[in-house]
Parts: C-alpha cells; structure tokens; sequence
C-alpha cells in the first residue's frame, strides 16, 4: 500500500470470462460493494470500452446523506482490466479510480487486483472534506469476497 492507493488480490475460483462478465456490469457491484455506499445503479449498461460512463445510486456521512456517482471507462480490456473514475454525478472525476485487474492461471481459476487510487486527488478543498483512503483495505478485501461468491 502506498500513501495514495490500496491494492488487494485474491484468487477467485472461477473462469477469467466469468470474474470479467461480473464485473463490467454495473448492477453487480451493488452486492459486490465492501463499501457499504453503493445502493443501486441509476444507468449502468454492460461496460464495453473506454469512454462510458455508469451513474451509481450512493449513501454515506461523507458526502450528507443519500448522492449519485458518475463513473468514467478508463480502462477496458476483455478479460483482463476495467477501471473507473468516479466523479459526483454531472461533474469530472477529481482524480481517484478503481481499476480490477484479472490473471487467468489457465484453468478455471483467475487473479483479481482491485486498487482504488487517489494519487491524482489535487483539489485541496476536496482534500480537506474528504479524507482519503474513504474506503479501508478491509473494504477492498470484503469487495473481492463477495465477488467470489457472486460467481460461485
């Protein structure tokens, strides 16, 4: 872990099709959240490249109450990575990202990295309302859990 980002890898007992197709669709991570301030996806086609963005339904002290997301496409590759940056709904993303990485090992077992980064954070007003990390290790550790569940 670095001073601007955490990482958490655990081997999923699944396909890297599987993990993947979980993944890109947005509707998941409503049970896939550790977080606890997911709550529903208001827009959220299947994540096909670069450039879409999917609006996330969210709650938690940090922000007052009950607000939306927009996450930014920033990386794309079938089976490999897919990675966001979230912004407040109807704004550009302040400079944090979630990117899942994906290993396959050959056989029906996959690799997944999940690392939320805030190193590109530089809005000091922002910096000052929210503290960073917002969510814990333990947050990404409980994500990737549940992720193995939901494709077992």
């Amino acid at each position: 872990m670095s001073d601007t980002s955490i990482s958490v890898t655990r081997t999923i007992n699944a396909p890297v099709g599987e993990v993947f197709d979980y993944l890109t669709l947005p509707a998941n991570h409503v049970e896939l959240d550790g977080s606890g301030f997911v709550r529903s996806v208001s827009h959220g086609d299947r994540i096909q490249e670069v450039g879409q963005v999917f609006t996330m339904n969210m709650e938690g002290d940090h922000m007052g109450g009950e607000y939306q997301t927009d996450n930014h496409v920033v990386a794309y590759a079938r089976n490999a990575v897919v990675g966001w940056a979230t912004a407040p709904a109807g704004t550009e993303p302040p400079g944090w990202t979630w990117v899942w990485e994906l290993t396959s090992d050959g056989t029906d077992q996959t690799d997944v990295t999940v690392t939320y980064d805030w190193s590109k954070v530089t809005d000091k007003e922002l910096l000052q309302k929210v503290k960073f990390p917002l969510v814990e290790k333990s947050a990404l550790e409980d994500s990737l859990a549940k992720l193995a569940e939901g494709v077992a």
